[in-house]
């Protein structure tokens, strides 16, 4: 039988989304090396990314990384 999770149950938005939320929930409630996997992955599409597409691929994920960065510094700094 399938999952049907109960209308009360409380769960992040980002679970909800179909693909990415099993991403993200293995990530944080799974294994202890899902978190280095997921590490992997990313820098491995990163690479893939700059031997397609060159330069651009790789500036594009460098300036994916300092929005991100970014994002990390206004979270700490609210606290």
């Amino acid at each position: 039988m399938a999952y049907a999770p109960m209308p009360n149950e409380k769960r992040p938005f980002l679970y909800r989304i179909p693909v990415l939320g099993r991403m993200a929930r293995e990530t944080f409630e799974g294994d202890d090396d899902t978190p280095f996997y997921a590490v992997a992955i990313i820098v491995g599409l990163w690479g893939s990314a700059t031997l397609t597409f060159g330069f651009a691929g790789l500036i594009i994920g460098a300036l994916t990384m300092t929005a991100l960065m970014f994002l990390v510094l206004v979270t700490i700094t609210r606290g």
